[in-house]
């Protein structure tokens, strides 16, 4: 294990030799920092987190510095000091340079990692920030601290939504579902709700668990899909959430050590498409245990006891592990060699046994080689022949089903009846599909070794010729190519394999060594004898298309070759290209579909199908460009229709000229080492490497010397400047010294100027001074008389005072006593005009009584008159209402009777009819009994008619004095004072039973009938009561 130390360096290598983590604990290399500002001191790492292409991560340390970790270009770099610890960090913004980070003082900046500048300061929090969640496509995120949670627009950086709620409520966590536009709530009482992120309605609302494992959620992991929520606390127990169905799915128990989750995290996989099995459980012991939610085993597991993990974050890729410790270290972790004895391939089932020549076999002399893929026959020993046998299980199927069964549990010819069958793959499985096909050895070591020889010479300036916007795929593109350079040098010299790459790097542009080798295994089975007249196309490919072609469609031919078209023309630019110039990103994936399924030879059918298919636009071409053009750019072409002329073309062209017959069948990489390539003219390219090495040290030299000769010329410009500048300098200096001598002559005539002006002003000031002493001289002089006279001025003042004050003394006295004589007197007037006043109020205050008691009564006779006039003017209001109310009770009972009436005729016409069918029965029935039935008939005639009698009878007499009854009580009502009034509607009810009572006799005969009529009667009469009563109890 290796460890770096970055102590006061801003930049700088994360390891200086290889890393190779150790299986058994895979550990790439331990980051550390420290200072020596007094003693040592170990600066502890916080927070970590990923970039989006999982080769970058970002950490920050309690003192505020931000550190970018390169794991693919082995460098880091610091790029920012923020003075202040930070509690969050995010490094997945739309803007692959800028990052967020939550500080203590709870702003969040966004910096640049590029010009290390702030870029925003995103204010709003009154917590400590502890969570960073950015949306997929990197322009929103969502900041949390424990009150609120917060949406902000990562291009505008202002503040969209907040989200508050009751402190009595926390919030646990409020995060992005992956590639998903839903918004996840968790809150600390383990309400769980899903928003929509552009509208904040909310989706739906997540179950509370069973009482039985209820436990308080305190982390949260969903899977890359956005299927599957994991959710764990302060128990052993772990919840599985179903967010498709909204509902628990499993409940996983995890090992007894554990009895906190203070982590958790899915561990993605690049053929899972998103749902992922693995769970990764960091608990309270600083342990991190990887899960198959599966299955439910422990895989395997990371940090000790000793070693306590604090935090983890996995990269989006699944390839690396960041983990704080306990310590504050920093440990990356190969996640490759932690699986490998996981992903280890099961032992073979074929082993080959060798026998001794004299087939005596012993321990020592028993030998055995294990394949993985074929037979393979033990080496002759120098004694003779070697018998050997095949020890075979007999499984289910035959031979040829051994030769279809794929590494991966698939079968070939399963897979090309599902694809005949759909026309391509599923989208979600087709990766696997053809990691399964393709038999992808996947050798991560042969590959590192290749990437780490750096970008081929070859490919150094490829964004010149392939100007590519995404600078990600450019590098992956660079990288791709310069590892097939290194396997084999001919490609380094091949103008089409950038095209040829392209879209298999466009596709797996996440998984470098899944792109390579993909390539690499096309170019050997489906690129075969491409390079026999290398640097020119492949004549013989190209001859084997022509034959087919000129076998099933020799007109087409015919017409290529009268206007002088070749093979290289309507053939090879599809196969430089494999057709991704020519069709769509579906379109070109469900052909690979079908060439992958099938031998070698497809892809050359499929240039002929593609010919054949488009024959009516290709005969109207008569020019060259027509032609080039055609098959450059996208065609109106269903690719469905050249696919299926494909495999009938495959089925029909005769052995002789068939490319299966010259091709090779496919033989998949070699694992551990990628198989030497070398199926091209070595001279050729040697001679070409010879020659471009000439030029280059050609080139080399020429630069040198060009360099020299540019150096020269830059000295003597050099010293031509300095020279110009000296000259320049000694001018200045001259001209210094003519403009100071000339500043000196100027200072001195003007002292000479100042000397005569100082003279003069000195003269003038003694002229001054001699007369402000003369004057200050006789100021004194006349101050002095003043003030002797003055002082004459107050003695004869004094005098004068004396003898006023002798008069004044005798006035005072005698004023004084007419004083005292007027204030006696004033008193006693004063005082008989208070008891005056005294007696005045005492009579005004009786008067006034008198006058408010009688006002008191008149208000109070007004008020009581007032009060009987409002409770008069109600009663003859409610004597209205009423009289309303029982016009309208009368109203209703006419149109009850009118609709009794109805309802009786409506009856009786119904029995009418009853009756008419009835004789119309008895009538059929007199035909067979004629004695009986007249007998019958006149009986029942005769009853019918005292019947119909009887009820015009009984219906007249009741209808009318019904009528009557009720007008009469109308009239009268409305004559009869208030209290008659209520009488007579408590009278109401009786005389409705009087009335029923005098038809006795008929309900006798009619029951139903009369028994509907009184329920509708009732019934409207109940109605009337209640609009009477409405008015008077709004009146009261």
């Amino acid at each position: 294990m290796q460890s770096t130390d970055l102590g006061s360096k801003e930049s700088g290598k994360i390891w200086h030799r290889k890393p190779s983590p150790a299986t058994r604990n895979g550990i790439i290399v331990n980051i550390i920092h420290t200072t020596f500002d007094y003693r040592p001191k170990v600066v502890r790492f916080l927070n970590v987190a990923f970039d989006g292409s999982g080769d970058c991560l970002i950490a920050g340390d309690h003192q505020g510095n931000i550190y970018v970790f390169d794991l693919h270009g082995n460098r880091f770099n610091l790029v920012q000091r923020t003075a202040q610890a930070c509690t969050a960090l995010a490094f997945n913004l739309h803007k692959k340079s800028e990052f967020l980070v939550a500080l203590a003082d709870y702003s969040v900046k966004c910096f640049d990692t590029v010009t290390k500048e702030l870029v925003s300061w995103m204010r709003g929090h009154e917590s400590s920030v502890f969570s960073i969640s950015v949306h997929a496509s990197g322009r929103y995120a969502i900041t949390t601290s424990s009150d609120t949670a917060q949406l902000w627009d990562l291009d505008t950086f202002q503040r969209k939504r907040k989200l508050n709620i009751r402190q009595s409520v926390g919030i646990q966590k409020v995060f992005f579902l992956p590639l998903n536009n839903t918004i996840l709530s968790c809150f600390k009482d383990n309400s769980i709700f899903a928003w929509e992120c552009d509208t904040l309605f909310c989706k739906y609302q997540l179950p509370a668990p069973p009482e039985s494992s209820s436990i308080l959620y305190k982390v949260f992991a969903v899977t890359r899909d956005g299927r599957l929520l994991a959710a764990g606390g302060k128990s052993d127990h772990l919840h599985v959430w179903c967010l498709e169905a909204t509902q628990l799915v499993r409940i996983i128990q995890l090992p007894t050590k554990v009895r906190a989750i203070r982590q958790l995290e899915f561990l993605p996989d690049s053929f899972d498409a998103g749902s992922n099995q693995v769970l990764s459980v960091l608990s309270q012991d600083g342990i991190m245990r990887f899960v198959n939610i599966q299955t439910c085993k422990l895989l395997f597991e990371i940090g000790s006891l000793d070693e306590g993990i604090s935090s983890s974050v996995i990269s989006p890729h699944g390839r690396y592990i960041a983990s704080i410790m306990e310590n504050g270290s920093l440990n990356i972790y190969s996640v490759q060699a932690l699986t490998h004895e996981i992903n280890k391939p099961p032992p073979p089932l074929v082993k080959v046994i060798e026998d001794l020549p004299n087939n005596k076999l012993s321990s020592s002399d028993l030998k055995m080689k294990i394949t993985s893929g074929r037979v393979q026959q033990p080496a002759k020993s120098r004694e003779g022949k070697i018998q050997t046998r095949i020890l075979k299980q007999d499984l289910a199927g035959n031979f040829e089903n051994k030769e279809n069964e794929l590494s991966d549990g698939l079968n070939k010819k399963r897979l090309q009846i599902l694809l005949k069958g759909y026309g391509e793959y599923p989208m979600k499985y087709r990766m696997f599909i053809w990691r399964s096909l393709l038999q992808l050895p996947e050798n991560h070591t042969a590959f590192s070794s290749l990437i780490d020889k750096g970008t081929h010479v070859a490919f150094l300036n490829l964004q010149k010729k392939y100007p590519i916007k995404s600078r990600k795929l450019l590098r992956v593109l660079q990288r791709t190519l310069s590892a097939l350079a290194h396997w084999s040098a001919i490609f380094s010299d091949t103008p089409y394999l950038p095209l040829l790459a392209f879209p298999f790097v466009k596709l797996f542009q996440n998984n470098q060594l899944i792109c390579f080798e993909v390539v690499a295994t096309l170019i050997i089975n489906w690129c075969q004898y491409w390079f026999e007249y290398f640097p020119n196309p492949p004549i013989n490919i190209l001859s084997m298309i022509e034959n087919v072609l000129a076998f099933h469609d020799k007109e087409l031919l015919q017409h290529f070759v009268d206007h002088d078209v070749t093979s290289q023309l309507y053939a090879w630019p599809l196969l430089e290209t494999v057709f991704s110039e020519v069709l769509t990103r579906e379109e070109w994936l469900k052909l690979f579909d079908n060439v992958f399924s099938n031998h070698p030879s497809f892809l050359l059918m499929t240039v002929v199908a593609y010919n054949i298919c488009s024959r009516a636009p290709l005969l109207h071409c008569t020019l060259k460009g027509d032609f080039q053009y055609f098959f450059h750019h996208r065609n109106n072409l269903d690719i469905n229709v050249v696919i299926r002329e494909v495999y009938h073309l495959m089925e029909i062209t005769p052995a002789n000229i068939h490319p299966e017959s010259e091709l090779e069948v496919f033989v998949a990489l070699t694992k551990g080492q990628y198989p030497v390539f070398n199926q091209y003219p070595k001279f050729i390219v040697d001679y070409q490497t010879q020659e471009r090495e000439r030029i280059r040290n050609d080139e080399l030299d020429y630069l040198r010397e060009r360099q020299t000769v540019e150096d020269m010329q830059a000295e003597v410009d050099q010293q031509r400047v300095e020279d110009e500048a000296w000259y320049q300098k000694q001018e200045l200096l001259r001209k210094a010294e003519e403009t100071r001598r000339e500043m000196l002559l100027q200072e001195e005539e003007k002292m000479a100027k100042q000397r005569q002006r100082l003279a003069a002003v000195k003269r003038e000031l003694k002229i001054k001074e001699i007369q402000l002493q003369d004057a200050a001289r006789r100021r004194f002089l006349k101050l002095h008389q003043d003030q002797r006279e003055m002082e004459l001025r107050r003695l004869d003042d004094e005098i004068e005072r004396k003898n006023l004050t002798k008069n004044q003394e005798a006035v005072v006295k005698e004023i004084q006593e007419d004083a005292d004589a007027y204030r006696q007197k004033v008193d006693l007037e004063d005082h008989m005009f208070h008891k005056l006043i005294e007696t005045d109020q005492t009579q005004s205050r009786k008067t006034q009584k008198i006058i408010e008691d009688s006002l008191a009564k008149a208000e109070q006779a007004s008020l009581n008159t007032d009060w009987k006039i409002q409770t008069l003017h109600k009663q003859h209001c409610d004597d209205l209402h009423r009289s309303a109310g029982y016009q309208e009770v009368a109203a209703l009972l006419q149109k009850n009777r009118k609709k009794e009436t109805e309802v009786l005729n409506a009856m009786m016409e119904e029995e009418a009819k009853k009756w008419k069918e009835t004789e119309e029965k008895e009538f059929h029935l007199r035909s067979e009994k004629k004695a009986s039935a007249l007998s019958d008939a006149s009986r029942k005639w005769f009853l019918k008619k005292e019947m119909s009698a009887a009820l015009e009878h009984a219906e007249d007499p009741f209808i009318q004095a019904e009528a009557h009854r009720l007008r009469s009580e109308q009239a009268a009502s409305s004559c009869l004072p208030r209290t008659s009034q209520f009488s007579g509607m408590s009278e109401l009810a009786p005389s409705a039973q009087v009335s029923l009572s005098r038809k006795t006799e008929w309900d006798s005969r009619e029951p139903d009938l009369i028994q509907k009529v009184r329920n509708l009667r009732q019934r409207l009469t109940a109605q009337a009561r209640e609009r009477c009563q409405a008015p008077r109890l709004l009146a009261a």
